[in-house]
């Protein structure tokens, strides 16, 4: 019988040895620090919550959690960068709905393929785009005002946006096209950059991501015209939805989540989700992600896969529509 054990045990080892994934994924994993790649600029919506997330995932699965920030592409280069690293547990990044069901119609190739070679771990948050101007530009109180007065502007009017073929892109073009306004777009790398030229009057206006507004829409330097959630959203309960102010049919919500290596072993994958479950359990997470405007969500790998599958047809052609490409 020792020798059975003995060999049973030499086996077992000489796997583990073999595949190393498998070793981690029986129990041991995370033995060191873990990376989370962010695949936009520091400040913005996806970034402030990510960061959130890992405070608390990192004391949950007993190891550090090291933000990379990988911006460019419109979150390609940094999901790229996830979607060829180790399948071993120990980098993960903060993926979109323009990482799961957008960037495949915008761009003429992606560097990878998201049902392919990344696999979901879960969404983790949502939230809808905000109607902004800047307070101290913008002579508009209201939805309707700012449209009265868009129509009027003899050199036209600009907008900007966190990059071509985003949400933020999308939902203005949709709305000036609604509205009848030819208008200027100015993409920049995030709202990290949209926010000063609002502010500073290089841009009139944009439709972007309330995550990354809200402190400036409570301090009052940014006036928040309307919400493009269906409903009006709990941390900003006085903004008008679109519908209430005048422009029906127009429901956006931006949502994210967590992604792994698509050859990640399942029990790795089954313990970040169980970790991402906790942070949003905590009452003290889930009020500091609502306090930057998100509403705090949870689902298995596979919802979250079915929902990104379920929104391509819709972005497909807002993308079509708005004749968007970042080729």
């Amino acid at each position: 019988m020792h020798d059975r054990r003995s060999l049973l045990q030499t086996a077992f080892g000489a796997a583990a040895l073999a595949c190393p994934a498998i070793a981690r994924a029986e129990g041991a994993w995370p033995e060191r620090p873990v990376s989370l790649i962010v695949p936009y600029p520091p400040g913005g919506a996806t970034d402030v919550i990510a960061r959130i997330y890992v405070e608390r995932v990192g004391g949950i699965i007993g190891q550090p959690v090291v933000i990379e920030n990988r911006a460019g592409a419109s979150g390609n280069i940094g999901i790229d960068a996830v979607a060829k690293s180790a399948p071993d547990g120990y980098t993960f990044g903060a993926g979109t709905v323009s990482n799961f069901s957008i960037n495949q119609y915008l761009y003429k190739r992606v560097p990878y393929d998201v049902e392919r070679d990344l696999k979901p771990v879960a969404l983790g948050w949502e939230f809808p785009n905000v109607v902004v101007v800047a307070a101290n530009r913008s002579p508009a109180k209201t939805l309707a005002e700012f449209i009265t007065w868009a129509r009027a502007q003899p050199k036209g009017v600009t907008y900007g946006s966190t990059g071509v073929g985003t949400t933020t892109h999308l939902s203005s073009s949709l709305f000036f096209s609604r509205i009848g306004v030819e208008a200027t777009h100015v993409p920049f790398r995030g709202a990290s950059q949209t926010i000063p030229a609002l502010l500073a009057g290089d841009v009139d206006f944009a439709i972007d991501g309330i995550a990354s507004y809200m402190a400036l829409i409570k301090g009052g330097q940014m006036r928040a015209l309307a919400i493009t959630s269906a409903e009006r959203w709990p941390s900003l309960p006085e903004v008008p939805t679109m519908a209430e102010a005048g422009m029906a049919d127009f429901v956006v919500t931006v949502w994210g989540g967590f992604v792994v290596p698509a050859a990640t072993p399942r029990p790795v994958i089954e313990k970040l989700n169980a970790a991402l479950r906790q942070v949003v359990e905590d009452p003290a997470q889930r009020q500091r992600i609502e306090q930057t405007g998100a509403r705090p969500i949870w689902t298995t790998p596979e919802a979250a896969a079915a929902r990104a599958a379920a929104e391509r047809p819709m972005w497909r052609k807002l993308v079509q529509d708005s004749g968007a490409t970042a080729d």
